[in-house]
């Protein structure tokens, strides 16, 4: 019997970082099968159903027979309507031609990467940070340059940092507001300051915008909107937070012009297009009512109070009041129990999946991240089982 061959992966696929809380989730689903009562603070998504004209729109436009393939870079009447969108809400001028669909979010700061940045150029992330940027970044073969976000400040960024990091061989700088794992909200002093460090650089922008319908204190400002950017900045927005359409992935982003056929060319060899009955869905959501994604917000903005003001009592935890997004991202140096350890325990001890800070980066070890994307009735039994276990430490 021949023996097997030693096959060998590529060494990029060991670049290839995960996102944390799908792990948890895996392991969440795993207790829950064995019997065990799980409250899930840790996927970030919304648990209302898609408003129901979209879905319809949906089956109708499935019933019609929008079952194959369309153009990759998106039907042209939803490039239309999501560049009006874009420039309504962000207060610029998009034209259709540079709005390109994607199957989610995240092939555009995959392919955003990949499109500008090669070994040897440098990337600014902000740290903590959607766990995908960075990953990304190593995959690419590029340096990851992390910028951090200080908790004191409501978790934004130093201008001083921020202009330490860009160097001749910065590429890409990645910003997000909204932000997640924090919650935070970037003030549009800090973006127009921002604005004008990456103007004077010879970097890309990457902003990832898809919480901007979700703020509840404070102005929500696109860097895309101050002076020079447009011409260099991937405006990068999605539906899945705004109407609770995470399973649907569909996302679009305004991109310069040179960019427009080379990511183009990324989703023909990858995905090949968005489903066209799902842009219809789009289609819809972006032109119809808000009053169903206005209401999630405003549940949103009771469950965070009641969540902040529930940590903020517990034994050595501290939190901050987050702006947007649906994140709680507490501090709990004081616990005495590192950020990996206590989400285990408050998983297998407690039935309360949240993730370790340390997935979203370095700077992000001292805090653990919970989804406030459930019940207030579980979001109070969950404080109460997590009060529960810090009583024990």
């Amino acid at each position: 019997m021949s023996a097997i061959p030693a096959l060998r992966l590529a060494a990029r696929a060991e670049r290839l970082g995960t996102e944390g809380a799908f792990s948890v989730l895996a392991r969440a689903k795993e207790l829950e099968r064995q019997g065990r009562d799980v409250i899930h603070l840790e996927i970030g998504e919304p648990d209302f159903d898609t408003p129901a004209h979209i879905s319809e729109s949906a089956w109708a436009a499935i019933r019609s027979g929008a079952t194959h393939y369309c153009p990759s870079a998106g039907l042209p009447e939803l490039r239309e309507v999501a560049a009006a969108h874009l420039a309504a809400s962000r207060g610029i001028d998009v034209e259709a031609d540079r709005v390109l669909v994607a199957t989610g979010a995240k092939p555009f700061l995959f392919f955003g990467v990949l499109a500008t940045c090669e070994p040897g150029d440098e990337v600014v992330y902000p740290d903590p940070g959607f766990p995908i940027y960075e990953s990304a970044i190593r995959f690419s073969g590029a340096t990851p340059v992390p910028l951090r976000l200080h908790e004191e400040a409501d978790f934004s960024f130093s201008l001083e940092e921020l202009d330490r990091a860009l160097t001749p061989r910065t590429r890409l700088v990645i910003l997000n507001s909204p932000q997640n794992p924090t919650g935070g909200v970037l003030a549009p002093s800090d973006v127009a300051a921002a604005a004008e460090l990456i103007t004077a650089s010879d970097a890309w922008v990457l902003s990832d915008e898809v919480y901007s319908e979700i703020v509840y204190e404070g102005e929500f400002r696109s860097i895309a909107a101050e002076p020079g950017l447009p011409q260099r900045t991937i405006l990068l927005d999605s539906l899945s937070k705004t109407f609770a359409m995470t399973g649907w992935r569909c996302g679009y982003a305004a991109v310069p012009e040179p960019l427009v056929e080379p990511l183009t060319r990324f989703i023909v060899n990858s995905t090949s297009c968005v489903p066209p009955f799902v842009q219809h869905a789009a289609i819809s959501a972006l032109t119809g009512p808000m009053d169903e994604p206005r209401a999630m917000v405003e549940e949103f903005r009771l469950r965070r109070n009641l969540l902040v003001d529930g940590l903020n009592a517990l034994p050595g935890v501290s939190c901050r009041l987050p702006a947007g997004a649906f994140y709680a991202f507490p501090n709990i140096s004081a616990v005495g129990v590192e950020a990996d350890d206590l989400a285990s325990l408050l998983l297998e001890d407690a039935g309360v999946a949240v993730v370790s800070g340390s997935a979203f980066g370095l700077h992000g070890t001292e805090h653990l991240r919970l989804s406030y994307a459930n019940s207030r009735e579980n979001l109070d039994r969950a404080l109460k089982r997590i009060c529960r276990v810090l009583e024990k430490l």
